[in-house]
């Protein structure tokens, strides 16, 4: 949530934001809350200056005998308390209707986010190995959903039959795959400064509120109660576990993983992505989050990006690494990188990894501070910062279609052998 002093104080740079991120704001309306808020505060505190006043005579009045004089001045205290109650009302009113209009506001992109219309402004900024010339083996690859399917490792039919479109059974090799990514995550993970969690999967309205998924994206929820979700990520539950908490300044940055299924509607992605694993209603991801200073996000968002950068080098799977521009930057992010894997199904990359720092965004919606007595006084919001590393599915499906053979097996890259327990995935029966 942006701060609603600096909101006041510079609409025309959050003009110029929204403006750069392909949308706008009520401006008019917001002054409107807030002006007439401020307004109310004002009465009020005017009024309770008045009261007291009118309180402090009676006293007096009646100690002179003024009895009538007395009787009057609680009748005025009466109608100022009326008055006050009155505004008290409204000022309620007000404050939550400017707390919904704070909430649907997206963070301000950060001065190194380059500004742009959509997606295809995204710059460039690396790459690392170069896509197999399958044409020079003498063969035409694969899907990875054809190729599953073949090897008897992925089910989607079983998986409709089970629970509808967009989810899918895995099976034998399959489910080792999984199994093994997961853990081949989190061990790289833990062994090089974050530490591993493993949270609930249900959370409250107020959990999800606190790392901006409510209640702009509650369509894109899974409901399993008035007020509580299913996550879409572990970012909401490793963000969160430091809610309403003050953290010493000498701990940051805090470093946390964790391995989650998610789960998503994706109500706004009808007709993407809708064959194989890409883009599943429930997946398994590891998931990366930081908490840091201000002053160590810019370099906690390029660590944390390199991080999931090592996880495909050392799959040796072919990647780039884009820049979010303006127009296609996350609701709670004020700058992001996106690592992209190469797919052969495609002839293009596709993400596997958004690393965003956040600012002080979820923070301030979440109430999470620290504190630094040798350079400040008082709290401060932390910056929040997260990535994936790795979704599991997706991570699978790169695997799948750069390791095929010409004669339909797969071979398991070198740093999974040791977790699968094999060199290479053949047919089987599922």
């Amino acid at each position: 949530m942006l701060d609603i002093k600096f909101v006041r104080e510079n609409p025309d740079l959050v003009d110029s934001a929204m403006a750069n991120r392909q949308t706008s704001w009520d401006r008019v309306h917001f002054f409107a809350l807030d002006g007439e808020r401020r307004l109310v505060i004002t009465e009020v505190e005017e009024l309770q200056a008045t009261r007291n006043a009118e309180s402090k005579k009676i006293g007096q009045l009646m100690r002179e005998g003024k009895k009538g004089e007395a009787d009057a001045a609680k009748e005025a205290v009466r109608l100022v308390n009326e008055k006050i109650e009155t505004l008290a009302a409204r000022r309620t009113q007000l404050e939550a209707e400017l707390d919904t209009f704070m909430a649907h506001l997206p963070n301000l992109p950060g001065e190194a986010t380059p500004v742009g219309v959509n997606e295809d402004e995204n710059p460039e900024l690396r790459r690392c190995g170069e896509p197999r010339d399958f044409a020079a083996e003498g063969f035409e690859p694969k899907a990875h959903w054809d190729l599953g399917t073949e090897l008897g490792i992925l089910d989607f039919e079983r998986g409709n039959k089970l629970s509808g479109s967009r989810f899918t059974v895995l099976g034998g090799a399959g489910a080792r795959l999984e199994r093994a990514l997961i853990n081949y995550f989190l061990d790289v993970h833990t062994s090089r400064g974050f530490k591993e969690w493993w949270p609930p999967i249900v959370v409250k309205r107020q959990t999800m509120f606190g790392t901006g998924q409510l209640p702009k994206f509650e369509e894109d929820a899974y409901h399993v109660g008035e007020d509580e979700f299913l996550i879409p990520t572990a970012e909401v539950v490793l963000t969160n576990l430091h809610a309403s908490e003050v953290l010493d300044a000498n701990t940051l940055p805090r470093r946390y993983t964790a391995f989650t299924p998610c789960f998503r509607e994706e109500a706004g992605s009808a007709g993407r992505d809708t064959r194989g694993i890409i883009r599943q209603h429930q997946f398994d991801k590891v998931e990366m989050v930081k908490f840091a200073t201000p002053e160590q996000s810019d370099e906690e968002l390029e660590s944390m990006t390199a991080e999931a950068e090592y996880l495909l080098q050392q799959l040796e799977l072919p990647y780039r690494v884009i820049a979010l521009c303006t127009g296609d930057l996350g609701f709670s992010a004020r700058q992001t990188y996106d690592v992209e894997v190469w797919l052969p199904s495609y002839n293009a990359y596709k993400e596997i990894s958004s690393c965003s720092n956040c600012g002080d965004f979820q923070a301030r919606r979440a109430n999470i501070k620290y504190r630094d007595p040798e350079q400040f006084k008082g709290t401060r919001f932390v910056h929040t910062l997260n990535g994936s590393g790795l979704p599991a599915g997706r991570t699978m499906a790169a695997i799948l279609e750069n390791y095929q053979q010409a004669d339909g097996t797969v071979v398991v890259p070198k740093v999974l052998r040791p977790y699968i327990g094999c060199d290479v995935i053949s047919a089987e029966e599922l």
